[in-house]
C-alpha cells in the first residue's frame, strides 16, 4: 500500500486550512500585526470572554506553548488582559480589552466576508452537507484519539 499525499485526507484537510488561513490573515496581519495564533484567540475571546490559556487552547486544537506566548504578545500590545478567577483563585481568565474588543470588532466582519467568498461556490444543499460531515469528522476525531490513548 502507497501513501499518495494528493489523496490523503488529513493532508488535503491541512492544505485547505492552510490556504484558507493565508487567505484570511490577509484582514488581519498586515492591518493590525497579528499572527494566525493571535487572531485566533482575539475570535475566540471575542465570543467567549473569561476562559483560561487551556480553554482556549481546547476550543482552538492549538498547541498550548504557541497559545501561551501568543497571549503574552497580546498582553504586552494591550489587547488582552489576565484576571484571577473569581471562583478559583489558583486560576486565570483572559478577557480582551477595550482595544482588544475593537480590533476583534474590526476584523470579523471581514472575515465573515472572506468565509462568504469561500463557500459561495457551494449550493445551499452543499454547505450544509459540508457543516454536517466537518461535524461527524470533528466528533470521531475525538473518539479516534479516546481509543487511541
Amino acid at each position: 500500500m502507497t501513501l499518495r499525499l494528493d489523496n490523503f485526507l488529513p493532508y488535503r484537510l491541512s492544505v485547505l486550512s492552510n490556504q484558507v488561513s493565508q487567505g484570511i490573515a490577509k484582514t488581519y496581519s498586515e492591518p493590525y500585526g497579528l499572527s494566525v495564533t493571535e487572531w485566533r484567540i482575539l475570535a475566540i475571546l471575542g465570543r467567549f470572554d473569561g476562559l483560561s490559556a487551556t480553554e482556549v487552547a481546547e476550543r482552538s486544537a492549538m498547541d498550548k506553548v504557541a497559545i501561551s506566548r501568543a497571549v503574552k504578545r497580546l498582553i504586552q500590545a494591550g489587547q488582552l488582559k489576565r484576571q484571577q478567577d473569581q471562583a478559583d483563585g489558583r486560576s486565570r481568565t483572559l478577557w480582551l480589552t477595550r482595544q482588544g474588543r475593537a480590533v476583534y470588532e474590526a476584523i470579523a466582519p471581514a472575515a465573515l466576508d472572506y468565509e462568504q467568498a469561500l463557500i459561495a461556490v457551494l449550493s445551499d444543499q452543499e454547505r450544509v452537507l459540508l457543516d454536517n460531515m466537518i461535524d461527524r469528522l470533528l466528533e470521531h476525531t475525538h473518539i479516534l484519539s479516546r481509543s487511541s490513548s
